[in-house]
């Protein structure tokens, strides 16, 4: 390993370890992944020959920006996905569609409500995502639980719903949009395969949970709530059904066309832009202060940090790819577990715990190449299990996903109480969900 290679790796790290320490260092982490993604690509120019075989300089060159436009181009496609996706459900939010789910779920009973939080938490992070479900079914939570001490058990529960729910789903976690859109996995592959895995991951902590839950909740308190009357009862749900439907059509629409995922993405949010431009046209829709929930507008509101972050860390990823250091950590890895991908995948879940999993999935992505068949062929082993250990394996501590830290800033829970009442319960549902993986591969599939 070169000394040029060696200053790119600490630079990696060091931005890696500013990532993971955001919540002491109080800087956004996007800034950091841009910093690292500039200065990686900033070194590795002060010797591209080294990396890059080319007969002379012109060439060279050429060859440099080729390899970043490729870089950039698989990077662009996850992130207009991310961004669609982030549009779409701001627009079905901030018009009511959830208005519905919430009044699916009142219920007095303690463990009734558990159950709905659980099963409708997992269900729509699959369909939207495991970050945005959160949010949302926080929001949900508060208007139904009164109780904060309560509400803190279901916010729990939620991180880890949404995780499971969102490691079977092709569009439920970054890293399964990532491993999607690379073509590590197909939709209907790790549907079919990872399923019952995450579904155990969720069900095994929640009966162990709902031991601490008795008795009846307190009839929560909305009379503050802000009534949404821009759009009647049916246009409320019209846009849900168009929004979420939409987002289940997204992988129909890659196998019927076998166009990237994105452009499903931008085909649901145009048709949704389109219906919600025709709702606020009518006559009563027409006054001033009703525009504030229309597209155009709540385009605004996209989470462009986030979007930044993800442009930054899979660059810097990149980077390391053109260097070969992924290609030599990933000998290392099949060196020490002695190839068993269980091993070696359950590592990265657990690692993905302490820090953010798409750049470990990133990683990933760049140490094994894609092989015709086998465990790391298309839906191999590897990859749908790469899919289920980094998203599930983020549960076992709140700073282990953005579903946790987001919950965590929503609801004020604390490291410890989570490490407390829910790190175990995670655990053990995680390593439940791998093995019957393990049984499902050997006896079913």
């Amino acid at each position: 390993m070169t000394t040029l290679t060696i200053f790119i790796v600490i630079v990696f790290l060091l931005g890696y370890a500013s990532i993971a320490l955001e919540g002491w260092t109080r800087v956004n982490k996007a800034a950091i992944a841009l910093l690292m993604f500039v200065f990686t690509w900033t070194l590795f120019m002060l010797d591209p020959g080294a990396y890059i075989q080319a007969p002379d300089h012109a060439t060279l060159l050429a060859s440099v920006n080729e390899a970043i436009e490729k870089h950039l181009g698989s990077t662009a496609t996850t992130l207009f996905f991310l961004m669609g996706a982030m549009a779409i459900v701001e627009v079905v939010d901030r018009n009511g569609g959830f208005n519905f789910v919430r009044d699916t779920m009142r219920t007095r009973s303690k463990r009734s409500l558990m159950w709905r939080v659980a099963f409708m938490t997992f269900f729509l992070s699959a369909i939207l995502d495991n970050l945005t479900t959160s949010i949302v079914m926080v929001m949900l939570l508060r208007k139904l639980v009164q109780d904060a001490k309560d509400r803190v058990k279901y916010a729990a529960l939620i991180i880890v719903a949404a995780n499971s729910g969102g490691a079977f789903s092709p569009i439920g976690d970054v890293t399964t949009i990532m491993l999607w859109n690379s073509g590590m996995i197909t939709a209907g592959g790790v549907i079919k395969e990872l399923f019952i895995p995450s579904l155990i991951s969720m069900l095994v902590p929640a009966l162990m949970l709902m031991t601490q839950l008795k008795g009846e909740l307190k009839a929560p308190d909305n009379s503050g709530e802000e009534v949404v009357d821009e759009l009647n009862r049916a246009q409320r749900r019209a846009v849900f059904f168009m929004g979420v439907g939409g987002l289940i059509f997204v992988p129909i629409f890659h196998n019927l066309t076998d166009l990237p995922p994105f452009m499903g993405i931008l085909l649901v949010l145009g048709s949704l832009w389109l219906i919600t431009e025709l709702f606020y046209g009518t006559k009563r829709l027409k006054r001033r202060e009703h525009l504030k929930n229309r597209m155009s507008k709540l385009l605004r509101r996209v989470d462009m940090s986030t979007i930044l972050f993800f442009l930054g860390i899979l660059m810097a990823v990149g980077c390391l790819e053109e260097i070969g250091v992924l290609h030599l950590l990933g000998v290392w890895l099949n060196d020490i577990s002695g190839g068993n991908h269980y091993v070696v995948t359950g590592l990265i879940g657990a690692i993905s715990s302490i820090v953010d999993n798409v750049p470990l999935v990133a990683g990933c992505m760049g140490m094994y190449p894609i092989a015709p068949v086998g465990d790391m062929a298309v839906d191999g082993v590897f990859w749908q299990l790469l899919a289920y250990c980094a998203g599930v394996g983020g549960s076992m501590l709140i700073v282990g996903s953005a579903a946790g830290v987001v919950v965590m800033g929503l609801e004020r829970i604390s490291f410890g109480n989570y490490m407390k009442h829910m790190t175990l319960l995670s655990l053990i549902g995680y390593l439940a969900g791998m093995f019957s993986y393990y049984l499902l591969r050997t006896f079913v599939f």
